[in-house]
């Protein structure tokens, strides 16, 4: 893991970052000089060295105190990744109405609470550092590839990529960035319980394996590098970017092996 200090003097706020990519995005940020809070439902999970808030996406009123308490602690807040999300599997007909709500709530909803609450901060930190403030969105493969079984998580994410670039041109001339990364599968708890769900689990991650040009799950830390490049100084000119860290599932078509 690189030891550089990029995000020296910069608060950071993840949410859902108590396990998974966001907790491998904490450590990330925490190693390159960042002052980190997570936000998460369950915050045990957490981090070494983070500011561990616990607060569900769903409740606004949760959410902008736990944000306030994240810029006040922190001293400032310059970039927030919002992360928190849940999976659903199943075509249109599998899920009923109340289960729709629910993962809406979550994965859209939740990311729309979190930006809401930190933009006033994200403004006053904008001011003072121009260029280093950010919100990087955690999306997926499956907002630009149908996948199947997966018709209302696929939905959510589409969501949640056209909200990424809306809110880029919404707030670009107020210097807050925004983007988005689309991993593939990633090998997660969150994928682990959902394997636990299938008949066959061993048969259901040879499948998942199989699917990625690379042959393997996209691992949490290069998730989480990406995202933090994408929070990154570095990536001052970037905005209204997805970023795709999906083992070459969005681009390429390969031949069936051996042919």
């Amino acid at each position: 893991m690189t030891t550089t200090s990029d995000f020296e003097g910069m608060g950071a706020l993840v949410t859902g970052g108590a396990s998974g990519i966001g907790a491998a995005v904490a450590t990330m940020l925490l190693a390159r000089g960042a002052r980190v809070a997570v936000l998460d439902r369950e915050t045990a999970g957490a981090p070494e060295g983070v500011l561990a808030v616990k607060a569900d996406v769903t409740d606004d009123d949760a959410v902008r105190e736990a944000v306030d308490r994240a810029a006040a602690e922190l001293g400032t807040l310059h970039t927030v990744v919002s992360n928190a999300g849940v999976g659903s599997i199943g075509t249109v007909e599998d899920n009923a109405d109340d289960e729709w709500t629910r993962v809406l709530d979550i994965n859209v909803l939740g990311m729309v609470r979190t930006a809401r609450h930190a933009l006033p901060h994200l403004r006053r930190a904008a001011a003072a550092r121009p260029g280093a403030v950010s919100i990087t969105q955690t999306c997926s493969i499956a907002a630009t590839a149908g996948l199947p079984q997966r018709a209302l998580y696929s939905a959510s994410k589409g969501a949640v990529l056209s909200l990424t670039l809306a809110m880029a041109a919404d707030h670009v001339r107020e210097g807050i960035r925004v983007n988005c990364v689309n991993p593939g599968t990633a090998d997660t708890p969150w994928i682990g319980r959902l394997l636990g769900q299938a008949d066959d689990p061993a048969a259901e991650r040879a499948a998942l394996n199989a699917r990625q040009p690379l042959g393997r799950l996209v691992s949490a830390d290069e998730v989480a590098a990406a995202i933090v490049y994408l929070a990154s100084p570095a990536a001052a000119s970037v905005t209204g970017t997805a970023l795709a860290v999906d083992g070459g599932m969005q681009g390429l078509r390969l031949r069936p092996a051996g042919s």
